[in-house]
């Protein structure tokens, strides 16, 4: 007797297809997204790492600038107490007198400009200033250009920078500039003068005259500068 195959249930087989179309998609969908997670991450990490670096960067610049202008802010201050402190005092019967560095400055400044020889006070920067100043009328010369000066109690310690003519001897007129430079603050402020240092910052040269002019005018000169009064 011959046996007769069993036919499958349609209803099951399609059944069975239907599942197995469902999930080899979804076999298929999980795959691909850990595929997908997979690629994405050395990306993101990459990413993370830049901003990291971003941000270090910038908090580095950030401490650095922070640090310059703690210093700034701390020399600043350092320069405005010594330039408060650089007074000289003077004790009175019944109290005690002040004098401002400025006031110092301005009386030295004014004596060296009255030595024949002295052509200007200052180095060359605070000289260019001066003459940018002058030319957009915002204020004259100072007096006191040039000039700089050290106080304690009643003792004062200058120093002036000039511009001589040529011609003139040097000796001979740093000479007298500090003669001159003593004799005012110590007369007019009662100051004692302790030392003057001069610096000779340059040479001018007359290009409208003859070399001869500052010759003669020089020619007078010696370097005796006994006598020197103020306004002599």
């Amino acid at each position: 007797m011959t046996d007769i195959p069993a036919q499958a249930n349609p209803e099951t087989a399609a059944d069975a297809e239907t599942s197995t179309a469902q999930e080899q998609p979804a076999a298929a969908a999980a795959t691909g997204g850990h595929e997908a997670s997979d690629s994405s991450a050395p990306a993101a990490d990459s990413a993370n790492e830049k901003l990291h670096e971003m941000a270090d960067r910038a908090g580095d610049a950030l401490s650095k600038a922070a640090d310059e202008a703690a210093d700034r802010i701390v020399d600043a201050t350092q320069a405005a107490i010594t330039r408060i402190r650089n007074n000289a005092t003077l004790p009175a019967e019944r109290g005690t007198t002040t004098i401002a560095n400025e006031v110092v400055e301005k009386i030295a400044g004014i004596a060296a400009r009255d030595v024949p020889g002295v052509y200007d006070l200052g180095g060359d920067t605070v000289r260019v200033l001066s003459a940018v100043r002058e030319r957009l009328h915002l204020g004259e010369e100072s007096k006191a250009q040039g000039v700089s000066v050290k106080l304690e109690g009643k003792q004062a310690d200058l120093s002036i920078t000039i511009v001589l003519e040529y011609g003139f001897v040097v000796s001979s007129v740093t000479d007298k500039v500090r003669e001159k430079a003593i004799s005012s603050v110590e007369t007019l402020l009662g100051l004692d003068v302790t030392n003057v240092d001069i610096l000779v910052d340059d040479i001018h040269v007359d290009n409208e005259g003859r070399v001869g002019d500052d010759v003669s005018r020089a020619a007078g000169y010696s370097s005796d500068t006994t006598g020197i009064t103020v306004g002599g």
